[in-house]
């Protein structure tokens, strides 16, 4: 029997081939198309068999866009090393291109007699932790060469750091181009896969064998014969390295009920332990391991077939089930590749119908209803406007900027010279527990108004696309040097302000006095705005979802009662309100190292109040030396008239007090939900909470004698510190 086409009359074998891709009965999956035939007699006698024996054709599909990682590309030499550990499996009887000729494997696949998400009797559980183990007999020198820098036996941290490399460089890097503005938008950010390598712990030793990858429940028949009972096909996927993998793989994939995993769990460890004792340590600590990374490379595949799904028509085609999908898959991976909050369906169905509009081929078709309700004349037209939304589905990665509240897109249009931002708010926007009290265009408006001495993007249009969906067009704040049509990224001052740019920010906080601060918002006159202040502070704690008021109350914070009480304690001198822009963090300054100084983006947080208040949140939020900071008081308090200054020495102590407390209130709750925490000065800051708390105790005068990290996993978001659906205990005892 010849295992490649070379041992097979080429002309014999091409005709078989043609034949049965007219004729043979068409299986197939995402990868290869299967045609089962029956041997004619020219090709019987090339492989020694009889005619009319059935046997598959398997075709290699194209793969634009690959969404698996392959270890090995030829499915034949992997099979070959099987024979005689697994004799059942199809053998590879011929190969020419991408097209093979396999052994049929008489049954039917498991999913047809039992589906996903149903139970498995116990028997198949036990073939299926046989077939698994099996795989440890087939001898390392069988297999085809492994890729150069693959881990040594047994390093177990190192293979799965492996894994997450190689998705990222053979599915999400050649997939970026045409899928990472789709995947920026639903906030799958562009390192999620490098990053979760780097955060791979130490792992218990043990020693690699072949893994299969891919067993779930349509790639295992049931055999006819019944010996074997359960039979492993497609092994295109298979790898060599820690078994523990394969049964991490196995277990997602195979769709089991949630109360099965321990059932299988323990009977792959009955097998193994009895097969090859060393491939069983560590199960109960790194299971968890490779099960978070099954999830988190998921979301790639399954979010493009779910893109891919929306077909080339006008409309998209079953929009709400792709979002399903997508957002399935984005719950699974959301903890272990830390994304903060999983958009709700509606959303995703903006996201796929603006990525699908975007698409080539689809823009004239299928581009989105606009009605412009306002346009700035002489800088954009209507028709200018309905390019930019078009633009924005085909944006790339790096043009896409997803912050807590807004969804911005960095598109450029034809006749117009510098770039736009198309700004989208997002749905969760409307939960977030510090609110909004402008509509932004009005604040950005007043600003614009003063001429320039206070850089902020501009408005440039309004209105509704597609399903009532609200949008802005602004201008692009951050530079763009000559001939770039989309530049990089904007730079932020994360690691604090230069001199100059601290001179810079103050000098546009005074300006603003300019603004009339009254016709904006006369709720919050001269002298009240620490009491109203306050009184945000009290209703966003009581406002608080149960799981995080309890974790606070476990932590010593106060209740809402209690907290206006203590607020009430103190006040703050009477200083004429002026605009503020109420979250000056670093990463809504914008650098311009062509020296224009700091653009100020990100006003949705405006506000009327104090002016010492922005300033002094500001250097909350913005790590500065204290030369820094000195600078910055200093030349704020001599630029502005004693209204807005009056006693504020005395004062800084109380606003930097309150930011305290109430970075201890929100920032718990973010970790608790998770809610923001894909953003990097969310990150930041849940990041240092340990001392955020204890420097709100302190401040508050409550005792510090509760330890902090004690209770700190408690406020992780649920699947951080425990997998959904992993199995709730180790191999029983006597194991």
């Amino acid at each position: 029997m010849a295992e490649s086409a070379a041992a097979v009359e080429r002309s014999v074998f091409r005709d078989f081939v043609e034949h049965a891709l007219s004729h043979g009965e068409m299986t197939g999956g995402f990868h290869n198309r299967n045609f089962r035939v029956s041997l004619t007699e020219a090709m019987a006698r090339c492989v020694g068999s009889e005619p009319g024996v059935a046997v598959t054709v398997r075709r290699r599909l194209p793969d634009p866009s690959p969404v698996v990682v392959r270890t090995w590309q030829d499915e034949s030499a992997i099979l070959g090393a099987l024979q005689g550990v697994l004799p059942h499996v199809p053998r590879c009887l011929g190969k020419i291109g991408d097209v093979a000729v396999h052994s049929f494997v008489e049954g039917v696949p498991l999913s047809s007699i039992c589906g996903n998400g149903r139970p498995v009797e116990r028997r198949l559980i036990d073939a299926l932790a046989e077939l698994l183990v099996q795989m440890v007999r087939v001898r390392r020198e069988a297999l085809p060469a492994l890729p150069s820098g693959w881990p040594d036996n047994k390093d177990s941290r190192g293979f799965l750091r492996t894994l997450a490399l190689r998705t990222e460089q053979q599915v999400r890097k050649p997939n970026w181009a045409q899928f990472g503005g789709l995947f920026a938008a639903l906030g799958v950010p562009e390192d999620a896969m490098t990053s979760f390598a780097r955060r791979v712990p130490p792992m218990a030793r043990r020693p690699f064998s072949l893994l299969h990858t891919d067993l779930h429940r349509d790639n295992v028949i049931f055999s006819h014969e019944g010996d074997p009972l359960l039979i492993g096909v497609d092994w295109e996927l298979a790898t060599y390295g820690d078994p523990l993998h394969d049964l991490a793989t196995h277990l997602v994939r195979m769709q089991y009920p949630d109360h099965q995993w321990e059932e299988v769990k323990d009977a792959w460890y009955t097998v193994m332990r009895r097969v090859r004792p060393a491939a069983t340590n560590g199960v109960e600590s790194d299971l968890r391991h490779y099960v978070a990374f099954e999830r988190a490379q998921s979301v790639y595949p399954d979010v493009i077939r779910a893109a891919k799904s929306l077909g080339t028509e006008q409309g998209p085609s079953d929009l709400k089930g792709a979002a399903v999908a997508v957002r399935r898959a984005l719950e699974a991976a959301c903890a272990p590749l830390k994304l903060g909050r999983v958009p709700g369906l509606k959303e995703i169905q903006s996201v796929l119908r603006r990525w699908h509009a975007g698409q080539p081929g689809h823009r004239v078709r299928s581009g989105p209803a606009v009605s412009v309700q306002y346009v700035r004349p002489g800088e954009l037209s209507d028709e200018s406007v309905v390019e930019a939304l078009v633009a924005e589905g085909a944006a790339r990665a790096h043009q896409v900027f997803r912050g807590t509240g807004h969804l911005n897109t960095v598109v450029t249009v034809s006749g117009v010279q510098k770039p736009l931002v198309v700004r989208r708010r997002l749905p969760s926007a409307d939960s977030r527990r510090e609110p909004c009290y402008f509509d932004e265009h009005q604040v950005l408006d007043s600003i614009e108004a003063l001429g320039g001495v206070v850089r902020a993007p501009r408005v440039l249009a309004r209105g509704v696309s597609e399903v009532c969906e609200p949008f802005e067009v602004h201008s692009y704040a951050a530079p763009c040097p000559d001939g770039v049509k989309v530049p990089e990224p904007p730079s932020h001052p994360v690691n604090g302000l230069r001199l100059s740019e601290a001179d810079d920010l103050v000098d546009q906080l005074c300006a603003l006095t300019a603004i009339d601060a009254a016709a904006l918002d006369a709720t919050v006159g001269d002298g009240t705005f620490y009491a109203w202040l306050s009184d945000r502070l009290v209703e966003l704690v009581d406002d608080l979802p149960k799981r995080s008021r309890q974790l606070a109350r476990v932590l010593g914070l106060p209740d809402a009662g209690r907290l206006k009480s203590i607020l009430s304690s103190r006040s703050v001198s009477p200083r004429k309100t002026v605009l503020l822009h109420g979250d000056l963090n670093p990463w809504n300054l914008v650098r311009d190292d062509s020296g224009r100084g700091l653009v100020i983006i990100d006003w949705e947080m405006a506000m009327v109040g104090d002016p010492l208040y922005d300033l002094v949140r500001h250097l909350h939020l913005t790590p500065h030396s204290a030369e820094v900071k000195g600078r910055m008081f200093r030349r704020w308090a001599g630029k502005l008239a004693p209204q807005y200054t009056h006693h504020w020495e005395q004062d800084v102590r109380t606003y930097r007090w309150i930011e305290i407390v109430r970075s201890a209130y929100v920032d718990l709750d973010r970790l608790v939900t998770g809610e923001g925490t894909d953003m990097p000065n969310v990150r930041r800051a849940v990041d240092s909470y340990a001392m955020t708390l204890s420097a709100a105790q302190a401040s508050l005068g409550l005792s510090s004698a509760r330890t902090v990290n004690s209770h700190l996993h408690l406020a992780l978001p649920p699947g951080e510190h425990k997998p959904r659906a992993t199995p709730a205990r180790g191999p029983r005892a006597g194991r």
